[in-house]
Parts: structure tokens; C-alpha cells; sequence
């Protein structure tokens, strides 16, 4: 069987990966524009009216403004070519944007809560049919915002954390509608502060869990659905090879993991020559049997003897 040219496959992995990229660029422009037209429109309304629940969902529209920014610069950032000093590109740009848009909503998250409770406990006038009309606007740009991003907020944490600010505005917007209706139909404008506690507290798991998954790829944690162990008996069946050491997972970027292993070899293998042979399974392996399908992966093979003189042995 003639081994795959690895040239190809890096030039159709590079062709789709910018190709991916640029139409995630182009519907982030179109939501950018529309939020930040709706954002002017919010502060506005959220100042004639003095309601928190607008001024609350005008701050996501804010940190949707800034993430959404971030998140143009990190695409566009993220199909820079590799170079001998970046030799992934800046692919990993798209996790620092995320991470910055999970860590903006949490803050503003944050503020708001603590005002929220403040309001609760002194009590504010608000505007509730202005509230009501901003209400309805947000959520309808909100709604085609989600339309836009749908398409690709699967591809990558940074299109994720793009799609996450504006599903949770949408929610925002829900909670300024709800709680206009019940400040015009009972007179209680308690229901602004409450909507607005009901927000954050829909935010916060959320923010968790995307920063929580973008800081484990910026701390290169093994990837969430990879068992190393399971990786580690599966080389280790691998015909020829008598122990794997210096086994090591991460990921570059979403959809990029990488793994390296110092793979020991029987003696009469490598008298035989039959190391490209163990190679060759050794990367099928990777590639096939598990659920991240790992397609960057280095193997230093070796004879026995060679462990008893290195630096250090790891797992």
C-alpha cells in the first residue's frame, strides 16, 4: 500500500482551515454591525427609561461588541501562514479571543449582579413601554445574529464564544421583555432587578465552562475526550513495540490535536529494518481508534538500551 503524501494532506488541511475561517469572518462582520447598531439604540432607550434589565442586556450588547471585535482579529489573526518562529501559524489566537470573551462576560456579569441586588433592595422607577419596544428590537436582532453564526459556531472556541454572547443576549432580551410586561401589568419595578439577576445567573455556567475549556487548551491539558491510558495500551498492542514512555496530548488549536511518545522497539524489529512498518500502525493507531482523531503525531522510536542514557523519563 503506497503511504499517503503528507504534503497533500497538510495543503488540504491548510486550504480548509482558511477556507473555514474566512466564512467564519464574514458572518461575524454581519453580527458585529447589527449588534453594535442595536447596543447605541439600548443606551439610549436604557437612559430615557432608567431601566437596569436594558442597561444590563446593553452591557452584553457591549461585551458582544468588544468579543465580536476580538473575535475578527483572532480569525483573521489565526490564517497567518506558519513561519520557522511560528511554526503553527497563530492558530492558537482563536483560544486567547475566547478566553477574553468568556472572561469580559463574566465581569460584566459580575457588575451587573451586584447592582441588580442593590436595586432590589432600594427600589427605582422604569420606563416599561420603552423597555418593551428595546426589548423587542434586541431580540430581534439577537434571533438573526444566531441565524448568522449557526452555520459555524461548531468550527472552533472562538466562533463558540461569539455564538455563546449572543445566545445570551437573546436571553437578555427575553428577560427585558418579561419584565417590562410585569412592571407595566403590576406596577412592581422590583421585576427589572429580578430579570436581571435571572441573567446573570443563566450566563455564569456558560462563561464557566468555555473558559474553562479554552484555558485547558492554553494550559495544553490533555484533550477532554482523549484517554491516555487507553492511548497508551493501544500503542503498546502495536506488533514490534515493547513499551511507550514520554507520552504526551495536547491541543495547538480546535480541531488540532498533537501527541508525541518515545516508543521502544524490539531489538529484532530494528535488525530487520521493519521500523516503518511499526511507524505506519503506530499512526493509523492515533488516527482511527479513538474519539479525537489525532493526525499530528510524532513518535520517537528507539532501541532498549537508548532509555538508560536520557535526560529524563516521563510518563
Amino acid at each position: 500500500m503506497t503511504a499517503p503524501d503528507w504534503r497533500t494532506h497538510a495543503h488540504d488541511q491548510a486550504h480548509t482551515h482558511a477556507h473555514g475561517v474566512g466564512a467564519s469572518r464574514g458572518r461575524l462582520a454581519i453580527v458585529l454591525c447589527l449588534t453594535a447598531s442595536v447596543l447605541v439604540a439600548e443606551v439610549v432607550t436604557a437612559l430615557l427609561t432608567g431601566s437596569l434589565a436594558l442597561l444590563a442586556d446593553a452591557g452584553h450588547m457591549l461585551t458582544d461588541v468588544v468579543g465580536l471585535v476580538m473575535a475578527l482579529v483572532a480569525a483573521h489573526l489565526s490564517m497567518r501562514p506558519a513561519t520557522d518562529r511560528s511554526t503553527w501559524g497563530l492558530r492558537r489566537a482563536e483560544i486567547l479571543g475566547a478566553a477574553l470573551q468568556a472572561s469580559l462576560l463574566g465581569v460584566v456579569g459580575i457588575v451587573v449582579g451586584v447592582k441588580a441586588v442593590i436595586t432590589l433592595a432600594t427600589g427605582a422607577e422604569v420606563g416599561a413601554h420603552g423597555m418593551l419596544v428595546m426589548g423587542l428590537v434586541g431580540l430581534a436582532a439577537n434571533v438573526v445574529g444566531l441565524l448568522v453564526l449557526s452555520g459555524g459556531h461548531d468550527q472552533n472556541l472562538n466562533m463558540r464564544a461569539a455564538f455563546l454572547e449572543v445566545a445570551n443576549d437573546a436571553l437578555g432580551s427575553v428577560g427585558v421583555i418579561v419584565a417590562a410586561i410585569v412592571v407595566a401589568a403590576t406596577g412592581w419595578a422590583r421585576a427589572d432587578a429580578v430579570a436581571s439577576l435571572v441573567i446573570v445567573a443563566l450566563i455564569a455556567p456558560r462563561v464557566v465552562s468555555l473558559l474553562r475549556a479554552a484555558l485547558g487548551v492554553l494550559m495544553e491539558r490533555t484533550p477532554e475526550a482523549l484517554d491516555l491510558a487507553e492511548v497508551r495500551r493501544h500503542l503498546l498492542a502495536v506488533n514490534g513495540v515493547e513499551e511507550v514512555h514520554d507520552l504526551h496530548a495536547w491541543t495547538v488549536a480546535s480541531g488540532l490535536p498533537v501527541l508525541t511518545a518515545h516508543v521502544v522497539v524490539a531489538d529484532a524489529w530494528l535488525a530487520q529494518g521493519r521500523t516503518g512498518e511499526i511507524l505506519d500502525a503506530l499512526q493509523s493507531c492515533v488516527a482511527e481508534h479513538f474519539p479525537v482523531r489525532i493526525e499530528h503525531a510524532t513518535f520517537q522510536l528507539e532501541p532498549a538500551v537508548h532509555r538508560t542514557h536520557e535526560p529524563t523519563v516521563c510518563v
